[in-house]
């Protein structure tokens, strides 16, 4: 997993099957909070799952300033490279 495309991709899959949000809603520009209605408790789970992904410990502090789908693609590819 390297380039932004395959970890928005896998990040889409994981909110999709995670959350049951609808594919449709899920762009790089959706807030999670706003748009995603995806609260503080899944926000942990998602932490969880980009560990998983990942294989790299994840600060929360990292994730304090995520607020779009975007912004996780981008700590994500951080936490790779």
């Amino acid at each position: 997993m390297s380039d932004q495309e395959q970890i928005y991709q896998k990040i889409a899959s994981v909110l999709e099957e995670l959350f049951e949000i609808d594919p449709a809603d899920i762009n790089p520009e959706a807030n999670l909070y706003q748009d995603l209605d995806i609260d503080s408790i899944d926000a942990v789970d998602l932490v969880v799952e980009l560990k998983k992904m990942t294989g790299k410990k994840i600060k929360p502090e990292d994730f304090k300033s995520v607020r779009t789908v975007q912004d996780v693609v981008t700590e994500v590819e951080k936490l790779l490279s």
